[in-house]
């Protein structure tokens, strides 16, 4: 799979993310992080304690854009104002259970509805959550499954919990992983045997082997290496920390007496 998959994981543009009389400036920051690491843009703020753009950046760093573009609003109607669905987030338990539902079960559902309108995802404040009067506008309420006996979350964690559920219903989990910045080819065979060659020498040197098991140990070492399947660089890696095991014990003139034989002690 190609690394363009990871850049074609787009969320849609409909996902608004509404904090609610947020405390904290640092979980402002918090939340901005998160949104940006799982790939949604719009945030929208009401009536925040406090608003610090510098401090907000100091903590979320390269969310410039992000910051800049945050709305915030004096009343929570006016911030849900274009929403054609609102959910919101609380550890209360309500009523109408029909309301409820985990992330991962309406994540799907959030994205068929950004599609078509906006959809605003409410978080309460840090102290007391959401009142009750803005649970009411509310469609759905999301209720994150955590330990009951501690079961209020962070204002920016409970952000990630479900920014990476919609992103992961999105297609993420079809995301390549990072390719190493310099790939290495794979070992060769010529390299491998003169890396066991390195290894026995080595271990002779050291007095590990006893001569009548010597053989089945490096076999079995053999067999170690071959199911690690090391590139070029970390073959290479591996031989010069035994060649260097040898040159330090032969500098110091503390060899053990006992010699490798057979073809893997070749040089």
């Amino acid at each position: 799979m190609s690394e363009s998959t990871a850049e074609s994981i787009r969320l849609p543009s409909g996902i608004v993310v509404v904090l609610f009389e947020p405390q904290d400036v640092v979980n402002i920051a918090g939340t901005i992080r998160a949104m940006k690491n799982m790939g949604l843009r719009r945030l929208r703020l009401v009536s925040p304690a406090e608003f610090d753009p510098y401090s907000i950046e100091g903590v979320a760093h390269r969310t410039a854009d992000m910051i800049a573009a945050t709305e915030i609003y004096d009343h929570l109607d006016a911030a849900l104002a274009d929403a054609t669905y609102v959910v919101g987030t609380s550890a209360r338990p309500r009523g109408a259970r029909q309301m409820l539902a985990r992330p991962r079960e309406l994540a799907p559902e959030l994205l068929a509805r950004a599609e078509e309108g906006t959809v605003a995802l409410l978080f309460g404040r840090e102290d007391n959550g959401l009142p009750n009067w803005a649970l009411d506008r509310c469609h759905r309420i999301v209720s994150i499954p955590s330990d009951p006996a501690y079961p209020s979350l962070n204002l920016a964690q409970s952000v990630l919990l479900l920014a990476y559920e919609v992103r992961m219903a999105a297609g993420a989990e079809r995301q390549p992983f990072p390719l190493p910045r310099k790939a290495a080819p794979p070992a060769t065979a010529e390299q491998l045997e003169e890396l066991f060659g390195a290894i026995e020498r080595a271990l002779w040197a050291v007095g590990f082997f006893k001569a009548h098991l010597a053989e089945g140990m490096l076999r079995t070492l053999r067999s170690l290496v071959h199911r690690a399947d090391p590139d070029r660089r970390e073959a290479a890696l591996l031989k010069a920390m035994c060649m260097e095991t040898i040159n330090v014990l032969e500098h110091q003139d503390v060899m053990s007496g006992h010699t490798p034989a057979g073809p893997a002690s070749n040089p």
